[in-house]
Formats: C-alpha cells, structure tokens, sequence
C-alpha cells in the first residue's frame, strides 16, 4: 500500500452522527444488499478525467475499495497535491457509488501519486489516445518510418531525404513529409519550388520521379517563403502535421518517411496519437555527448508505445583523397546506441562533402548512380525493405480489408 495523504473525506450530508449505529429500516422498508467491490470499480468506471479524457479505473487512480454495513471507501490517487480538478473527480466518484444499491454512505480519500504510478498513469493514458487515432490518408499497408534525433545539426533531414530517395529508386512509392514546421528544409534538399495546390478539399503532394519509383513530398515550405519564419506553439504545430495527414491525397503509398524535428517535443508526443502504427529511426552522430542526446528520443519513442525500428549514425569517418580515413566526430556513438537501446544499427553515413553539396544543389546524393555514399543509402534502403521494416502483402487479412473499407466509405476510425 502506497502512503496516502489524506486531506478530505465526502459524506453524505444527512449521515448519522459519529459513533451511531447504522440506520435501520423502518416498518415496510426492505434494506438493499451491499454491493460488491466489482459493482463499486464498474460504476467508478463512469468517472472520466476531463484532462486526459480515460476513467480513473482505467488509469489506476482507484488505490483501494472497502464496505462496510452500507458505506463505501475509496481511496483515490491524484498525480498531484494540487490537482485543479481534485473537487469535480471527488463529486463524481461520490455521485457514480451512491446511486448504487444498498450504499448508505461514500467516503472519499485522495492522497498522491508517486513517480511510479504517474509514470504507470501515462503509459495507459497515451494507449488510450492511440485508440483515438485521427483518420488519415495514410493506407494501412504502408510502413510509417519517422527520422528522429535527440538535437539538431547532426543531419537528419539530409538522412531523411536521401533514405527516400534509395526507397523510391527501388521501384516504390514513398511519401515524404517534412515535420520540422520550424526548420523545414526538404524543399531545398530536393530542388522542389511552387505553391500546393488542391483538389476537391484535399492537398496534392509535390511529386518526384526516381527511376521506376515516385516520391510524394509536402512540407510547410510549399506554403511559407523560405526565409519566412513560422513562429507557432505545440498546438498550431500539432495541427499543422494533423493537416498533412488528414487533408493531402497521399494515394498509394509503400513507405510513408516523416522528417521530424530536432528533440522530444509537442510535435513527437502528437505523432504517437495521430499515427500509433509509426517506427521510428534515430539519427546520431559518432560522439558520445550526441549518442547521450539521441537516447532521449528512442526513450520518449517507446514511452509513447512507438517502436524503435533502428539507429542511423550520420557523419562516420571522414576519408581524404589519398584513401586515408580520419575519424573527426569520433567513433562508434551510433553502435553502442544500438547496442543500447537493442535494436539494429542500420548504417553509417560518411561524413562526405557530395552529401552538403548535393543538398545545396537540389539533387539528393542517392541519385548518384556510382558514389560512395549512394552506395550507403542504397545498403541502407535494402535493410529497411528486407529486415528493418518490410512492406507486407496483406491479402485478404483484416487490415487490407479495412483498405477497402475505406475506400468505399471513406476513413474509419479504429
């Protein structure tokens, strides 16, 4: 039992004196039984938390239940001392008990949360946000891989670009949505200009032809100039990625590539809810302060219910022109992650000039047919597609059942 600081108790406001005995029925009155512990936690189940919309049996906030000769106790658990709603939660706990049969009289205890059971609370509130995923365009056959990193400037949406283009020259469709609303830069990394222009209410991804294979791009650039500045909070960011899921006509998608931005912020926490199905990629550089950093996303990640697929170590070894290697960020911080964290390190990326200019030019590096480092992203793709995170032809099973669905009856909410 967890210390409980008690600092109110609610009765009903006709109950006996303290020390009487329990009212006995008058002449004509039939006393109802007691209820059991179980009917109390199913009408406790009616009282939802407003905040995080989940009963509080649900979220574990019910620590304990006792009766006796008509009088029921509970013990609520609030995350904190001063909860603002601790008054309505009380009211409504008293309000479901004590329309129960045979319940005279409802004590109600609050005491607070420890770390653990907060911790226990927003796992089970974020499940219950997944169930309320928003209905997007996204068909459910396609891979969903967000690029992630714990901090900025360790290249993630050259990584980001570059990957969808190996994915795309493979022969698939692969969409591309640049998540970074402040820092959107895929735009430029593809050489992509022009205003997003609609279509029967929905917005029409920019479209890129990769060999056999198509890339599907929008980004917050298509809609701001590039030197505009988007100076928005968690909210408007949050509702700026809900609108390129809800409202561009992705279509056919193999691979569907979020370019998120930089840390664990609103926009991170808001994907879990959006897309539940989403796995994630963290880049890294090779140092070790980085590869610190870069754990805090794959921490927030799976504390969001969202698999970590891999680690991609941006920035490796340097090597000049007379084949000498130089390792200038260090080594090894994007295998131990992995290691870390135990899952796959999918590659290194060199630190490579060709990689800067040809984001500077507009021409991903990957198109290169010969270089080096299209060689990596290629190796790169080639995992994803056959280990990491492999397109599955669904048949008849539920999932691309529910494709059709949607298809005749548009979006259903799972």
């Amino acid at each position: 039992m967890h210390p409980v600081r008690l600092d109110h108790t609610v009765t009903d406001s006709h109950q006996p004196p303290a020390g009487s005995a329990p009212p006995v029925p008058g002449p004509g009155r039939v006393s109802a039984p007691a209820p059991s512990e179980e009917a109390v936690r199913a009408a406790l189940a009616g009282v939802i938390d407003p905040e995080l919309g989940t009963d509080i049996v649900e979220l574990g906030m019910v620590r304990a239940i006792s009766l006796a000769e008509g009088v029921v106790s509970i013990e609520v658990a609030l995350t904190v001392a001063a909860c603002p709603l601790r008054d309505q939660l009380r009211s409504d706990v008293e309000r479901q008990v004590k329309a129960l049969p045979g319940v005279e009289r409802v004590e109600v205890r609050t005491g607070v949360m420890d770390a653990g059971e907060r911790s226990a609370l927003m796992a089970r509130a974020r499940l219950k946000a997944q169930d309320r995923a928003v209905a997007t365009d996204i068909p459910a056959r396609t891979r969903v891989l967000a690029i992630a990193s714990g901090k900025g400037g360790v290249g993630k949406s050259s990584v980001s670009v570059n990957l969808a283009v190996a994915l795309a020259r493979r022969g698939l469709v692969v969409g591309l949505l640049d998540a970074d609303i402040w820092g959107h830069s895929v735009p430029r990394l593809l050489g992509m200009e022009g205003s997003v222009r609609a279509e029967a209410g929905k917005m029409l991804p920019f479209e890129l032809a990769v060999g056999a294979g198509l890339l599907k791009v929008i980004s917050m650039g298509f809609l701001s100039g590039e030197d505009e500045a988007i100076m928005w909070r968690g909210l408007m960011l949050n509702r700026a990625v809900q609108h390129f899921l809800e409202d561009v006509r992705w279509g056919a998608l193999d691979y569907f590539v979020i370019d998120l931005p930089p840390g664990t912020g609103d926009v991170q926490m808001g994907l879990a809810r959006m897309i539940p199905r989403t796995e994630v990629l963290v880049v890294t550089t090779p140092n070790k302060a980085a590869q610190a950093v870069a754990g805090r996303a794959a921490d927030m990640a799976r504390k969001g219910h969202i698999r970590v697929a891999g680690v991609i170590e941006n920035m490796a070894a340097f090597t000049c022109a007379h084949g000498e290697s130089y390792e200038i960020f260090g080594s090894g911080g994007g295998q131990r992650l992995a290691d870390q964290i135990g899952v796959p390190l999918v590659g290194a990326v060199p630190l490579d000039a060709t990689l800067a200019a040809g984001g500077d030019a507009g021409v991903p590096v990957a198109l290169d047919d010969d270089g080096p480092v299209a060689g990596v992203f290629a190796a790169m793709a080639e995992r994803v597609v056959t280990e990491i995170s492999p397109v599955v032809e669904m048949g008849s099973c539920s999932a691309h059942l529910l494709e059709r669905v949607e298809e005749a009856l548009g979006p259903v909410r799972t």
